[in-house]
């Protein structure tokens, strides 16, 4: 089968390897429908990271069917049309109970990887798997998209909007403009906020924030952004911050505009996030978040929201390619010629 390696810094490539096998008697073998990048894949592409060559731990977002199962699956069987989100919670450890599959404590190994293939090993998969109705034929494209943005990007933006605690009526600002930024847009305003404001300077991503539902946008960075998005709150600071970036800029930023006790939610990436935490503690400003719970969110609310075209997530895929075209697929996310990569590897 055909799958994705990483190489090396710009390097992305197709090898021929053997199909996966069930491994664990919780395992399942996926037939990879559609697939896709995540910011998260650009920081080894960029150098950012130290990964090494030859991985073929390329991306963790994936839609398929249910080719074979191992002996301890019941939940589902082969031919389920099924999103395999990038965690994979074990649904009965404290942590999953409480609605933190993200960070399941039934096992270490909680995060896919391999899904840019043909094939994909789905480890832990008794409860993690969210069944779709039907089949992958019965939904248009669009419909795909938007199922397969369920894997992580909607149910992170979806995880930092209700970490922070987000409610109606709220004063929300995003940071980030990229899918998870987007997402976050979408989680506020389904959660009931009244001002969503964005920190976007790219016109196609703010055209996108506004559709979905953003208010407001402030572009500029630094004091003067900051002095901007207080203005907007009449001076007091945002209710809540979804910090969907992970740099030193953006969580400092996050800090300074939000109100005295309102949450931060973060699902940004942490990369040379370090501060001093007093300024915090005198304004009460909690700080939460980390992995996105997506088992839960789906099978709650996210996957219905979804068929009953209550949200559009998939709008976030900007441009398609083949599994072939994966390393113009991450190209074009490294230079924001798209928002995100949309990669169709089953016809």
């Amino acid at each position: 089968m055909k799958s994705a390696f990483f190489e090396g810094k710009g390097n992305i490539v197709i090898k021929d390897v053997a199909k996966p096998t069930l491994q664990a008697d919780d395992d399942v073998i996926i037939k990879v429908y559609r697939a896709c990048v995540c910011g998260s894949d650009l920081w080894a592409f960029r150098g950012f990271d130290d990964k090494p060559a030859d991985s073929i731990n390329s991306g963790h977002e994936a839609i398929g069917v249910v080719e074979e199962v191992g002996s301890a699956i019941t939940t589902v069987k082969p031919g389920d049309f099924v999103i395999a989100p990038f965690t994979h919670g074990c649904g009965h450890c404290p942590a999953c109970l409480a609605g933190f599959d993200g960070v399941c404590q039934d096992h270490t190994d909680n995060f896919s990887e391999g899904t840019q293939a043909e094939y994909y090993r789905a480890q832990h998969a008794q409860w993690s798997l969210v069944k779709v109705p039907g089949k992958p034929e019965d939904y248009s494209e669009a419909m795909l998209k938007s199922l397969l943005t369920l894997a992580d990007v909607m149910a992170t933006g979806y995880h930092v909007a209700a970490i922070a605690n987000v409610k109606p009526g709220d004063t929300v600002v995003v940071m980030g403009d990229g899918a998870v930024g987007l997402s976050a847009v979408i989680a506020a305003k389904l959660r009931g906020a009244k001002k969503i404001i964005t920190t976007s300077r790219h016109t196609d991503r703010l055209a996108l924030a506004k559709e979905f539902g953003a208010t407001d946008n402030v572009a500029e960075r630094g004091a003067e952004g900051e002095k901007q998005i207080l203005t907007l709150t009449n001076g007091f600071g945002a209710d809540a911050v979804l910090e969907c970036v992970g740099s030193r800029a953006s969580n400092q930023t996050a800090l300074n505009v939000a109100r005295p006790g309102a949450i931060i939610g973060r699902v940004g990436l942490p990369h040379d996030a370090k501060f001093d935490l007093t300024m915090p503690f005198y304004k009460n400003i909690s700080l939460a978040g980390g992995p996105a719970s997506v088992t839960t969110y789906d099978k709650e609310l996210l996957l219905k929201a979804v068929l009953d075209g209550k949200i559009n997530p998939g709008k976030v895929f900007t441009q398609s390619y083949t599994l072939d075209e994966i390393n113009q697929a991450y190209q074009d996310m490294a230079d924001r010629k798209t928002i995100k990569s949309y990669v169709v590897v089953t016809k």
